[in-house]
Formats: structure tokens, C-alpha cells, sequence
């Protein structure tokens, strides 16, 4: 029995922090998990920004609200759910992913939670648990599943790599260079296809 495990940020919605840092003004927030494999290193970095500047929950949800889904990821999701279960591994926080898993129309998502001040101040975050992705996805094969798994960037590779299958979608040039044993996908009707030759 297979089980997908999608990333979520780049895969199926845009980064929030990149949207943020454009709604902001802040360049430096478009840093992600494709350039920093270090995510306590990265929200570190973020915080810190965040901080000086005097934003908060508030105004990043400001920004949430106006964001989409990328073209075709409520399709995608739809149909690959018709033929099998769908896990959303995301390293995102549950106070930023609300508002887009409705516009997915709800799907499972395990993702972080966000410790947040009486002014909406961020003051720390807390992991699930460590490395989430990979150990989510060796939790589930310990209970019978063969895992497919998608995503973008690095913090992705481990689970990527541990499954029956795996896959990048619209990643970094680097990326996709430094793991050119695992096929790479730009279109949504090119990934579901790889997931149902896996599945059949």
C-alpha cells in the first residue's frame, strides 16, 4: 500500500516568505530551504529580522491571505487523491498554513507550530519533531506504507530519498544537478503521471 508525501511551499502553493518579503520590502526574508539547508539556522535568521523591524504573526498572515495556490495544484491534488492517500509534510507553521489547506479543499497536512507573544510578536517555533520529513516518512513505512515522496528543496532530499519512489518538482538548478538520480518535474500533468506508473 502507497502513500504520497508532498512538500508543500513550492510545490503546491508559493513560498510565504518570499511573498512576504516582497509585500514587506524586506529582501532578505526571500530566503528559503532552497538556499539554506539549515532550517533552525534559517528561521534563526528570520526572527531576528522580524524583530528588529517590529512585524509579527499579524502582518505575515496580511500577506497569507492574499496568496493562492499555484496554477493547477488544487487539480493535482484532487485527482492524486482519488487514487491514493495524500500527507502534506510541510516545515511550515499551522498559524500560516490555515487559510491555503482550505483553498486545497483540506488535505492532511504535518507541519510546526509557531510560539506567538500577546502582540502578536513571533518569539520562537517549535519542530514536531526533529528532521520531520524523514521521520514522518520512515514512521509511516513502519506501519506498512511504501512512500512516494515530491518536493523542492533541500530540507526534501531525505525523504525524497527513502521511499519506493521519489521525486523533485520545480526545483533549483542546483538542486537537480547535485541529484541527478532523481527525476525532475516543471508541470503538474508530468508528476501525477511519474506518481501513477509508481502506483500501477
Amino acid at each position: 500500500m502507497e502513500i504520497v508525501c508532498l512538500d508543500m511551499e513550492g510545490v503546491l502553493v508559493p513560498e510565504i516568505w518570499i511573498a512576504f518579503a516582497d509585500a514587506s520590502g524586506i529582501p532578505e526574508l526571500r530566503k528559503t530551504t532552497r538556499d539554506e539547508p539549515d532550517y533552525d539556522k534559517l528561521m534563526r535568521y528570520r526572527l531576528e529580522i522580524l524583530k528588529d523591524r517590529g512585524l509579527g504573526l499579524n502582518e505575515i498572515q496580511d500577506t497569507i491571505a492574499t496568496i493562492d495556490p499555484l496554477p493547477g495544484a488544487k487539480e493535482f491534488l484532487d485527482k492524486l487523491r482519488e487514487e491514493t492517500q495524500v500527507i502534506i509534510l510541510s516545515d511550515t507553521f499551522t498559524q500560516f498554513a490555515k487559510p491555503l489547506m482550505k483553498k486545497l479543499n483540506w488535505p492532511t497536512l504535518f507541519c510546526n507550530t509557531l510560539e506567538v507573544g500577546p502582540s502578536g510578536e513571533i518569539t520562537g517555533y517549535k519542530m514536531r519533531i526533529e528532521r520531520s520529513k524523514l521521520t514522518t516518512v520512515k514512521a509511516l513505512q513502519s506501519i506498512g506504507y511504501e512512500t512516494i515522496a515530491c518536493g523542492d528543496s533541500y530540507n526534501d532530499l531525505d525523504m525524497i530519498k527513502a521511499g519506493k519512489a521519489g521525486f523533485l518538482f520545480r526545483s533549483t538548478e542546483q538542486i537537480i544537478a547535485d541529484n541527478p538520480d532523481i527525476p525532475a518535474y516543471e508541470r503538474f500533468d508530468d508528476l501525477l503521471k511519474a506518481i501513477e506508473e509508481v502506483l500501477d
